[in-house]
């Protein structure tokens, strides 16, 4: 039985653990300095979870096997960032269900619309944010190195 919840600061290690794993099959197609940004260090997990509301996926066991992290940037827009699900566990609907309670949050908080940024080795995460509804919006940043593509979608 898989559960969703808002993290706590006892959930860090277990996010830090879920992004280390979701992340490490690509960390030759990152920089290191946009991998280090994308797995988080103890200090930056502990920052965000002061900054941000982050839910965690839980398995039987209790372990963290998903998470994403969202923010109302906006009087009108919420941002999601740090979404990884474990790699056993990835195809298995958790991201999905990550996604909808990240747009219930935004939705309870009166957004309109939520954004996200996305690197091109993701090609799995974008097929997935594309189904959700989110589009490119053809803006693009430089993230260490690396693009950071934004998509969007109106709620």
């Amino acid at each position: 039985m898989i559960s969703i919840r808002k993290a706590t600061d006892e959930d860090a290690s277990g996010i830090l653990e879920c992004l280390s794993a979701a992340f490490a099959e690509y960390r030759d197609e990152y920089t290191s300095d946009a991998f280090a940004d994308t797995v988080l260090t103890p200090e930056a997990i502990a920052k965000r979870l002061g900054e941000m509301a982050i839910f965690v996926a839980t398995g039987e066991s209790g372990k963290v096997i998903g998470t994403v992290a969202c923010a109302v940037v906006s009087e009108d827009e919420g941002h999601i960032r740090g979404m990884a699900v474990v790699p056993e566990s990835q195809g298995s609907g958790i991201a999905r269900r990550l996604l909808m309670q990240a747009e219930s949050y935004f939705r309870e908080r009166n957004c309109k619309r939520i954004s996200l940024d996305t690197t091109t080795p993701l090609k799995r995460a974008i097929l997935l944010y594309e189904r959700f509804g989110f589009s490119a919006s053809g803006r693009v940043q430089d993230s260490f190195g690396m693009p950071l593509m934004e998509y969007v979608k109106t709620i």
